[in-house]
C-alpha cells in the first residue's frame, strides 16, 4: 500500500501583513488545522500587543500554540521543534496536508530544517554576558555582536535581548561564532514544506502596521503593559510593543512617544522579518488578496 505524502504549507511573511486571515482561509479549503509558529503569541498575558487570533478567528479554525505558556515559563526554538514535530506526527495521521504560520523565522526553520545542536554554556559564561546587557543595555549587545559576528547580526532579531545574549554565550564559551555552529545536517521529515510568502508595498504595510498601534492602544495595550510591569525583565516582555510602554510607564518619554517608538520598531521588525524569508528561495510570494493564485498554487504543490 502507497504511504501518504505528507504536506506542510508554510505560509509567512512579516507583521501586520495578513497571515492570519489567510492561514484560516487555507484551513477551512483543506479541512485542516493550523500551527503557529509566532514565538510572541505563545504567551498568554500577551493577548493585545502580539496581535494573536481573535476569539472568532479561533473558531473558524482550529489553532496550536496560541496562549498555551505563560511568560515566567522558560521556552525557546529548541522546545517549539520539539512540541511540534509529535503533533505533526499526529495531524498528519488524519490529514494530508497541515498550515504552518507565523512570523518568527527561525521557529518555522527549526521545523522544516532541524535545529542547530549549540554547546552547554557554564554558568560563569552567562553570568558574564548578563553583566554586559546589565552594564550596557541593549546597544552593548548588538555593537559586541555586530563586531564578532556580523553575518548573524544581519539577520537576528536585533531587539531581542535573549538572542543576542545566546549568540555572545556561545562565542565566549567557544570562541567560534554563533554563525559557525548554523550549518548541520537537515533530519529527514515525514513531510514536504510548501512555502508560501505574503507580501504588500511598502506604504501599504507602513500603513497597516500604524493602524494596527492605534487600534492596539484603543484595544487597552497600556493597560495591558501596566499590568506586566512587575515582570518587565522577564526575556517574554522584551518586545516590540511592550518595551516602548514599558519606557513610558518608567518616565523615560511621553506616551505619543511612545506610541510612535512602537510604530517605528514594528517596522525595522518587518523589514529583519522579510530579509530572514528571503534567504529561502523556495518560497512564492503573494500578495494577500490574491487569494485564488494563493489556493491555487497550494493546491497545485500538494496534489
Amino acid at each position: 500500500m502507497q504511504t501518504q505524502k505528507n504536506f506542510l504549507i508554510v505560509l509567512a511573511g512579516p507583521t501586520a501583513v495578513g497571515k492570519t486571515t489567510t492561514a484560516i482561509l487555507l484551513a477551512k479549503h483543506f479541512n485542516t488545522e493550523i500551527i503557529s509558529a509566532d514565538s510572541r503569541q505563545f504567551y498568554r498575558e500577551l493577548k493585545i500587543g502580539t496581535a494573536a487570533p481573535s476569539f472568532n478567528e479561533l473558531q473558524q479554525a482550529k489553532h496550536h500554540f496560541i496562549h498555551h505558556l505563560s511568560i515566567h515559563q522558560k521556552y525557546d526554538v529548541a522546545d517549539f521543534e520539539r512540541d511540534t514535530i509529535p503533533l505533526l506526527a499526529n495531524l498528519f495521521q488524519k490529514k494530508k496536508t497541515v498550515i504552518l504560520t507565523g512570523g518568527s523565522g527561525l521557529y518555522i526553520d527549526a521545523v522544516c530544517n532541524g535545529i542547530d545542536k549549540m554547546p552547554e554554556i557554564d554558568q560563569h559564561v552567562r553570568r558574564q554576558v548578563h553583566t554586559i546587557y546589565t552594564e550596557e543595555g541593549l546597544e552593548g549587545l548588538q555593537n559586541l555582536i555586530q563586531k564578532i559576528d556580523p553575518e548573524y547580526f544581519k539577520t537576528v532579531d536585533q531587539l531581542n535581548p535573549r538572542r543576542l545574549q545566546r549568540a555572545l554565550e556561545v562565542f565566549f564559551q567557544t570562541g567560534n561564532t554563533f554563525s559557525s555552529f548554523r550549518i548541520n545536517n537537515r533530519p529527514q521529515r515525514f513531510f514536504t514544506p510548501v512555502y508560501l510568502g505574503l507580501e504588500r508595498p511598502r506604504g501599504e504595510l507602513i500603513g497597516r502596521i500604524n493602524a494596527r498601534t492605534e487600534q492596539m492602544m484603543t484595544d487597552g495595550l497600556l493597560d495591558e503593559v501596566q499590568n506586566l510591569l512587575p515582570y518587565q525583565q522577564l526575556n517574554a516582555l522584551q518586545t516590540v510593543g511592550y518595551k516602548e510602554l514599558f519606557g513610558y510607564l518608567n518616565g523615560l518619554y511621553s506616551l505619543e512617544e511612545a506610541v510612535e517608538k512602537i510604530k517605528v520598531s514594528t517596522r525595522q521588525y518587518a523589514k529583519r522579518q522579510m530579509t530572514w524569508f528571503r534567504k529561502n528561495q523556495d518560497y512564492r510570494w503573494f500578495h494577500p488578496r490574491d487569494t485564488d493564485s494563493i489556493i491555487e498554487f497550494a493546491a497545485q504543490k500538494t496534489e
